[in-house]
């Protein structure tokens, strides 16, 4: 459990005040965070806060692994389907979002589940967020023309001037990768040095995370199917539909699934091997993702074949905290 450093958080329902205490069910992709969520709403009478970089884009269905429409109308999800695919969308934006839909939660008394796997969105929520400069949008142009003109030349220089934050993100993260470089030419500090002096000391509400995880042959048995569905789901048809609309080289379809969908309309990639290049990656993927929730001191291992046990462990947590804050 994360403990509450900024004094009490409210949970008596007031508009503006951010629950006393989150629950956080993260982990790696196909593990099952989805179904376990929604246990855990269903139980404990919750409502859930995405916290995934790519369900939040609209239009994008086939390939990533968006809730239900029947599951959303069942259970309210926040923070999923809210932009377009040309919008510009990073881990602030998000925070901004999560933190809102969390006090609208709250108001109306409810308890909140935040969901994903997108372990930078987590992390911002329940320790905080370096605020550097403004974003320039001038220089981030420029480094996207760059990047443009000879892929991977901004992950190399990023390797030179932060080895630090290079080691923290993959080459192909072109969002981080410009931000990154950004700060580092606005304030002429890198930007893992700012997050250092931060310490990421913000904690505004109680929050017990709970590192979803599986077998590892049982996750590529899950990753392998995944990866099927999405083709079989029509992700090449999607993306030459969303191509007609938006530009192609959009950072939206750089996710896992469109990136190797794009590699197919380029002719670059057989449809026959789609399936397989996208099982790849995501299983490159769930690793990072999982080196992540190792990482994290205060992450608390379940599984999502025990959900009832899962219930009961956060059962106990909201009563705890309601308890401490002297509430109910």
């Amino acid at each position: 459990m994360i403990r509450n450093r900024s004094g009490p958080a409210a949970a008596s329902g007031k508009v503006g005040q951010l629950p006393a205490a989150v629950l956080v069910v993260t982990g790696p992709t196909a593990a099952g965070k989805t179904e376990l969520a929604a246990a855990l709403a269903r139980a404990l009478d919750a409502e859930i806060v995405g916290a995934d970089s790519r369900q939040v884009y609209r239009y994008m269905d086939s390939g990533t692994a968006k809730p239900s429409p029947t599951l959303r109308a069942e259970i309210p999800h926040h923070v999923v389907d809210i932009v377009d695919p040309d919008e510009e969308f990073d881990v602030a934006r998000w925070r901004r979002l999560a933190l809102e839909a969390l006090r609208d939660i709250a108001a109306r008394g409810r308890r909140a589940i935040v969901c994903g796997g997108t372990g930078l969105y987590v992390r911002s929520l329940t320790r905080g967020l370096f605020r550097g400069p403004a974003a320039d949008a001038e220089l981030r142009a420029a480094l996207q023309a760059e990047e443009r003109r000879s892929p991977g030349a901004l992950y190399a220089r990023l390797r030179s001037v932060d080895p630090v934050a290079a080691a923290r993100i993959h080459p192909n993260d072109t969002v981080r990768v410009v931000r990154a470089l950004e700060v580092h030419a606005l304030t002429g500090r890198p930007i893992s040095q700012w997050h250092s002096e931060h310490a990421l000391a913000e904690h505004p509400f109680d929050a017990l995370v709970l590192g979803v995880l599986v077998e590892a042959d049982e996750l590529a048995r899950r990753i392998e199917e995944r990866s099927h569905a999405i083709v079989d789901a029509g992700i090449v048809e999607e993306l030459a539909a969303l191509r007609v609309r938006y530009a192609p080289d959009l950072p939206a379809f750089d996710a896992i699934g469109y990136r190797e969908a794009g590699a197919c309309l380029e002719g670059r990639l057989a449809l026959a091997d789609l399936a397989g290049a996208i099982a790849r990656a995501t299983r490159a993927y769930a690793k990072r993702q999982l080196v992540w929730i190792r990482g994290q001191t205060a992450s608390v291992a379940v599984t999502p074949a025990e959900p009832q046990a899962v219930i009961e462990r956060a059962r106990r947590f909201f009563d705890a905290v309601a308890k401490a804050q002297g509430i109910g």
